[in-house]
């Protein structure tokens, strides 16, 4: 599956817990990281700084869906199952 085009979904819905360029603490789950344009797309694809967890997220209909509210739906409740 590819990624939608602005979807962003990935980008907002889990937590990152590597540093990111402007948010050296990462991220908390369902919040907007700030490498994310307001068109919803990478400010740091294929960049090196890209933290090495988003380089590895491979869209999968089991993880994002049809649409990207399905994305924001199944990512966050992938976040809630498997946090700590």
């Amino acid at each position: 599956m590819e990624c939608r085009a602005g979807c962003g979904a990935c980008c907002i819905a889990p937590s990152i817990s590597s540093a990111i360029p402007g948010m050296p603490e990462g991220k908390r789950a369902g919040e907007r990281c700030v490498q994310l344009s307001v068109d919803n797309l990478c400010l740091l694809f294929g960049k090196p700084e890209r933290p090495s967890v988003c380089g590895e997220f491979r869209a999968d209909h089991l993880t994002c869906g049809d649409s990207r509210a399905d994305a924001i739906r199944l990512l966050g409740w992938l976040e809630q199952a498997t946090a700590a």
